[in-house]
């Protein structure tokens, strides 16, 4: 196999030390740019991968990132021959290369990793062929992820000249991704306070005026002698009560994001489409409607969290869109759930079990489920239930 990105009979000398020292620093320039420059955070671990890859000329880039405690690595992103026998794999921390880089401190180099006896827990992709180097990212004390990169060819193994800067790159990536989730911290802090602000002018300026209209409607009601007109003050003063319940139901939900880290419906679906957009590439739209907070049950509200979390989930997994639109409305008795792409619609023939299981959560609460086609294109799931049992 010739070497990552060399012409047919064209011969390659490996470039000296000084040179493999100043393409490594020149990646972590790249990498610190992105990150000062806004760039989110699946675009910086890509930016890590194709780094690694080109300097060290590796046929496949694997990161795989650690979660709590001892669990197993989630693979994050996989580019280069065979990626897709990568994709969202959980890797255990014994029994797989890059566990035992994560459990080592240290880069582990193989020169085939498809003999290699550290691999004992079988898992797609994790006795490719070929020589491997496995380098743990460390920040602080802990361990961030893991960067994998392997080679096709079983006579080019990882030199110590080539993955000597490896450990320092990988430290240095652990710790632009910490400086990235600091700055959604930060977002998300400023994000509570301009929440925390809006509900305060709703409550102190928008529900006192409303309050004091219905009082003079109220009031002038006894000048009025034509009952149709009496009628029709009635229902304004109705409307205006519900209008205030529905400020207070909002206010309620921009406060629970502040005071139970969004333990809310409202906060929760919000997050939940936030955290997809990694996933997606895209940020779909949202729009809430009713007193979401106030009038949807928990079993109702617990079942619009799986829902929600499955649909999204489907669209980054299948649909191949570039926009999609949540919309969550509580109305009439009924919390309905719609999920709309541009996508390529339904697959024939494809598994459909994440729709039973969404249809069978409707059917529990004596709801329905709906999967259509529209028009213009794409995949448009409806979901809803009543809010109090039949």
């Amino acid at each position: 196999m010739r070497p990552y990105g060399c012409r047919p009979g064209e011969t390659i000398r490996r470039p000296d030390p000084p040179r493999f020292t100043e393409r490594w620093l020149e990646a972590i320039a790249d990498i610190t740019e992105g990150l000062l420059s806004g760039l989110e955070e699946p675009a910086v671990l890509e930016m890590i991968v194709d780094r690694a890859r080109r300097i060290l000329r590796a046929d496949l880039g694997v990161l795989a990132l650690a979660g709590d405690g001892s669990g197993p690595l989630r693979v994050a992103l996989a580019s280069g021959e065979e990626a897709e026998t990568y994709q969202g794999v959980l890797l255990p921390r014994r029994g797989s290369f890059a566990g035992a880089a994560a459990g080592a401190g240290r880069p582990l180099t193989s020169t085939d990793l498809s003999r290699d006896p550290r691999i004992t827990a079988g898992s797609p992709g994790a006795r490719r062929p070929g020589p491997a180097v496995a380098v743990p990212m460390v920040a602080g004390e802990g361990v961030r992820g893991v960067l994998l990169l392997t080679r096709g060819d079983r006579l080019d193994v990882f030199t110590e000249v080539e993955t000597g800067p490896l450990l320092a790159f990988a430290g240095h990536a652990a710790v632009a991704m910490e400086l990235a989730d600091r700055r959604r911290d930060a977002e998300r802090i400023a994000l509570l306070k301009d929440r925390d602000r809006i509900a305060r002018d709703l409550h102190d300026l928008a529900i006192q005026r409303l309050f004091a209209t219905g009082i003079s409607v109220q009031s002038a009601l006894r000048f009025v002698e034509h009952e149709e007109a009496r009628v029709r003050l009635l229902r304004a003063v109705d409307e205006l009560d519900e209008t205030t319940r529905i400020i207070r139901s909002t206010i309620f939900g921009l406060r629970a994001g502040r005071e139970t880290a969004g333990g809310g419906l409202r906060a929760h679906v919000v997050r939940a489409v936030e955290d997809a957009v990694p996933v997606l590439g895209f940020t779909p739209s949202l729009r809430l409607e009713g007193l979401i907070d106030t009038d949807v049950p928990g079993e109702v509200a617990d079942a619009v969290r799986a829902v929600l979390g499955e649909a999204l989930a489907n669209v980054g997994r299948h649909a191949r869109a570039g926009a999609a639109e949540v919309v969550l409305t509580v109305t009439d008795g009924t919390a309905t759930l719609s999920v709309r792409d541009d996508g390529v619609g339904m697959p024939r023939g494809g598994r459909r079990s994440g729709l039973a299981n969404l249809a069978d959560r409707a059917e529990k609460l004596g709801g329905r489920l709906s999967v259509t086609a529209p028009r213009a294109g794409g995949t448009c799931v409806t979901w809803s239930a009543p809010l109090t049992r039949r």
